[in-house]
C-alpha cells in the first residue's frame, strides 16, 4: 500500500493550459502558466528560469581555514560574507566554471576538487540549480573580479565561517549549505580533504 501511495504522489499533479513568456534577458526568464492545479481548479503560476547554474566553492586548505568572499549584493541592498561563487552558463561544464569563478574572485588555484553537493535554490518560483564544490591543495594566483565585483577576500578558520553562520553573519543559501555539510562530513569522521 506504501508504494502506491509513493508512486501516486510522484506523478504530476498540475495540467498547464497555456503559457506566456512575461520577461526576458541574458540570466533569468520568467514565464506565466495558467494551470489547473492539483485540486482541480484554476490559477496562475510563475516561474523563473536561471539561464545560468549557480557555483559554489568550499575552499579547504592544509590548516583547515577556509575563503570568504565579501561583496554588497544590490538585490539585497546589503552586505554579504560568502563562499566563491559565480554562474555556469548553460552547457557548459560547472568545475571549469567552478576553477574560472575561484580564480576570478579568490585568486586561487586548486589541484583537488570533489563536488559536495546539489540542490534546488528556491524550488518554488524558480529551476536554479546551484553546484557546490570542494576545493583543496591550493595554490595563490591574483584575484580577477569582473567588473560589476568589489570584492574583499578573507582567509579564516573553518570553524570561524561556521560560527557566522550560526550567528547569522553568512545568510547566502549556498555558503550556509556548503559549510553545514562539511561541519555534517567532519562530525561523521570524514574527511575533507
Amino acid at each position: 500500500m506504501h508504494q502506491k501511495q509513493e508512486k501516486r504522489t510522484m506523478e504530476n499533479p498540475w495540467s498547464v493550459l497555456d503559457k506566456q513568456d512575461v520577461y526576458d534577458n541574458p540570466w533569468i526568464r520568467v514565464t506565466e502558466y495558467n494551470v489547473i492545479n492539483p485540486s482541480g481548479g484554476k490559477g496562475i503560476y510563475g516561474k523563473v528560469h536561471f539561464k545560468n547554474i549557480a557555483i559554489g566553492i568550499l575552499v579547504i586548505d592544509a590548516d583547515q581555514n577556509t575563503f570568504l568572499i565579501g561583496q554588497y549584493r544590490f538585490v539585497l541592498n546589503a552586505y554579504s560574507w560568502e563562499i566563491p561563487e559565480g554562474g555556469c552558463p548553460e552547457g557548459s561544464d560547472p568545475l571549469e566554471s567552478a576553477k574560472r569563478e575561484l580564480l576570478e574572485e579568490a585568486g586561487l588555484e586548486a589541484l583537488q576538487w570533489k563536488e559536495l553537493l546539489q540542490m534546488h535554490l528556491s524550488n518554488s518560483v524558480s529551476d536554479e540549480l546551484a553546484i557546490v564544490f570542494m576545493a583543496t591543495d591550493l595554490v595563490q594566483k591574483t584575484p580577477q573580479p569582473e567588473e560589476t565585483e568589489q570584492l574583499v577576500i578573507r582567509k579564516l578558520p573553518l570553524q570561524d565561517a561556521l560560527d557566522m553562520v550560526e550567528r547569522g553573519t553568512i545568510t547566502d543559501a549556498i555558503s550556509v549549505a556548503a559549510l553545514q555539510k562539511a561541519a555534517l562530513l567532519l562530525e561523521r569522521g570524514h574527511p575533507l580533504f
